[in-house]
């Protein structure tokens, strides 16, 4: 059996699934409010870059990371080559994830940023059907059905409100796969690591691409206000990814990945409560075929 396969079972009823879904809500509820930080970080006279906003979330995090990983009874020993090298390679991913993303943010609405971003939901389990050479199961097919329905009825209306989405819509697209390709990795390290020092050192291995990446782009990089980026280092790296880390060996591919979709259903909230984004119809129509993919996907014990 893979390393892919052990990280990501195919279900039971074991407590291991029920605090790995309680883990996942939790941890994606918390990601859903990064794009209002990102927008308070990257926004007004003295503002810092949006890979720079990315850059700050992880270098604040790191160390409180590594301290999480000691206090848990899961220290960040030495690590063998192989882990070194996968590490650079999962650092890489992330931090294009999280440059691409960051960017595409400032140019779509919230609700489109979350949606694509979360691509992952639909490519990761494509990945792990094809890495297994299994076709899904009837609930799993129309749990991923809906959820795709209900996610092209939410991003519907998005060119109609604004053409110029589309740069955003593609760039966010992007981060979703860099991000399917960063968890495939941490998956073949928690089969083999606890998922602090997993996540410790990933954060670690993504500081100095985002650096070059924002200096490269000669984006202006210490904030005035550290606040936002404070907020977005805890509530997107420590708790979010933190909890979707933990969440990785305890929750099939498809519940993982409909439970992705909770972040634009959140955000799309937050976009019509705080921004003045519209929401019709169709976008709670949308919503609601996402919250009913996500009830199909945890009560189908075949996954």
């Amino acid at each position: 059996m893979s390393a892919t396969q052990q990280a990501v079972p195919q279900g039971g009823t074991s407590a291991p699934l029920r605090f790995g879904l309680t883990a996942l809500v939790i941890g994606n509820v918390a990601l859903a409010f990064g794009p209002i930080f990102v927008r308070m970080a990257t926004q007004g006279d003295d503002a810092i870059g949006p890979v720079a906003a990315a850059f700050w979330r992880i270098t604040l995090a790191a160390p409180a990371l590594f301290l999480i990983a000691r206090f848990a009874g899961q220290p960040a020993g030495r690590l063998p080559a192989r882990f070194v090298w996968l590490f650079v390679v999962a650092g890489v991913l992330f931090a294009a994830d999280l440059a691409a993303w960051h960017f595409g943010i400032l140019e779509t609405k919230l609700a489109n940023a979350n949606l694509l971003g979360n691509s992952t939901s639909f490519l990761l389990p494509a990945w792990a059907f094809l890495a297994t050479r299994t076709l899904p199961k009837r609930m799993q097919a129309i749990a991923l059905l809906l959820a795709l329905a209900g996610t092209a009825l939410l991003m519907g209306k998005s060119y109609e409100l604004s053409p110029a989405n589309l740069r955003g819509d593609i760039l966010c697209l992007l981060a979703g796969a860099f991000y399917t390709a960063y968890l495939v990795i941490m998956a073949d390290a928690r089969a083999k690591m606890p998922p602090w020092p997993v996540l410790a050192y990933a954060t670690a291995a993504s500081v100095l691409p985002l650096l070059l990446f924002s200096l490269l782009l000669g984006e202006q990089i210490l904030p005035t206000d550290w606040t936002p980026l404070i907020a977005l280092a805890f509530f997107s790296q420590i708790a979010g990814q933190g909890l979707m880390i933990y969440a990785v060996g305890r929750v099939s591919p498809v519940l993982f990945g409909v439970t992705l979709l909770l972040q634009p259903l959140i955000s799309a909230i937050i976009g019509w409560r705080f921004y003045g984004e519209i929401l019709g119809p169709a976008d709670w129509l949308g919503a609601g075929m996402i919250a009913a993919a996500l009830v199909i996907a945890s009560n189908d014990r075949r996954d």
